[in-house]
């Protein structure tokens, strides 16, 4: 799974350095339209998989994970496949649309190797299994850009659709998922939708826990449109393209080394608690970046905030791991899923609309901020549902 990881997380990233520079190749239009449109054609992926998250992971704790697995490889291989073959913007539009039904493979391997690992150790695995999306990543845009200079557009998209697929066929020979049969015990047996989302409801710091999962992702990705701009402010025009890179890898590098590290404590003295931390931490270390004046000061801050936040997400699953129910793991993650990329939706117009009437530097005041609100949230959860609880029981005990 984190050679299937690496292998998609590095393709569907492929494309975005000349997502804007394909739109702009259909026909002579204004820098205004293919910026526009380069913000449909991107966000449009991911309100598509913000509806349909949920959907599969109730199907794939129904039928089976490993199957849909190889469904989302083999559709979004396809999709992109086509992309090569698009003569306008509305062509793209609608195979990016139809990306985004597919785009649960991540999600959708977390919660297969949740269901398949020991609780006690689920962080750590976790975490090892985030590196592999990771490294992807990292890789992913630089190839791409490369590709695409040396072979042209339309002809990388075809290439990446082979190693989309190539994903597809690791799982297929390489995963053997241990399915359970339905039961009448809280963990094997079928529960409703209602259920379900009676069990999250009914579990308040599960609730906040998926709910920090947007407001991390609003913080997180309301930088990310205007840091190429931001770079340009402090360093200058002078390949800016080059240390826009830099500046937003260096969050890919800290999360890649320290995320299995986070998941493994996570096992050890506790999810929330590690949670709790890291968001903190997270508020505290981006805070500087107002502030900054050289694009190395920026790189440490954005190396430090990946150092923070690479535990919230494997800690996060390895939590929901254990409060929900086996039979019920896939769709809990779903809904968890959704509103991570409703965060990704909600975070890059948010901050262009600040950054737009206060200035850049402004967006890591709020970005600051909302971390912190999150793990403020989070702990004033935990203190009154869990240690106040357990204080109280002790009493009347």
């Amino acid at each position: 799974m984190w050679f299937a990881n690496f292998f998609i997380a590095g393709s569907t990233t492929m494309v975005i350095p000349f997502l804007s520079l394909y739109i702009g190749s259909f026909g002579n239009y204004s820098d205004v339209y293919v910026q526009n449109w380069a913000g449909w054609v991107f966000l449009v992926t991911f309100i598509a998989a913000f509806i349909f998250s949920p959907i599969w992971g109730r199907v794939g704790d129904k039928y089976g994970r490993k199957k849909l697995l190889i469904f989302f490889a083999l559709g979004i291989g396809v999709s992109v496949f086509l992309m090569g073959f698009a003569t306008n913007v509305w062509q793209l539009f609608i195979l990016r649309l139809l990306m985004g039904v597919f785009t649960g493979f991540i999600p959708m391997s977390q919660a297969l190797i949740a269901t398949q690992t020991p609780k006690n150790v689920a962080g750590k695995v976790l975490g090892t299994l985030q590196t592999g999306s990771i490294t992807g990543s990292l890789m992913g845009p630089l190839l791409g850009g490369a590709l695409a200079d040396i072979f042209g557009f339309s002809t990388t998209f075809k290439w990446v659709s082979i190693t989309i697929i190539l994903s597809a066929l690791i799982v297929l020979f390489g995963v053997h998922e241990r399915r359970f049969e339905y039961a009448t015990d809280q963990e094997h047996k079928a529960y409703t939708r209602k259920e379900v989302l009676m069990h999250i409801v009914k579990h308040p710091i599960l609730l906040v826990v998926m709910l920090v999962s947007a407001l991390v992702q609003i913080a997180h990705f309301s930088v990310q449109p205007i840091l190429s701009l931001y770079v340009g402010e402090i360093h200058g025009t002078a390949n800016i393209a080059f240390f826009s890179g830099i500046a937003f890898s260096a969050a890919g590098v800290g999360n890649l080394l320290m995320s299995r590290k986070w998941g493994k404590l996570g096992d050890q003295y506790g999810y929330i608690k590690f949670l709790i931390v890291l968001l903190f931490m997270a508020g505290i270390v981006y805070l500087p970046g107002a502030f900054v004046n050289s694009i190395w000061q920026l790189v440490i801050v954005r190396f430090l905030l990946g150092v923070s936040i690479g535990g919230i997400i494997p800690l996060r699953i390895a939590y929901i791991r254990h409060e929900a129910p086996l039979s019920m793991q896939g769709e809990v993650l779903g809904y968890n899923t959704s509103l991570r990329f409703l965060g990704n939706i909600i975070g890059p117009a948010l901050g262009g609309l600040i950054a737009g009437f206060y200035g850049i530097s402004t967006v890591f005041y709020f970005t600051s901020g909302l971390l912190i609100l999150s793990g403020a949230f989070l702990l004033l959860a935990w203190y009154k549902h869990e240690y106040a609880g357990n204080k109280e029981h002790t009493l009347s005990s």
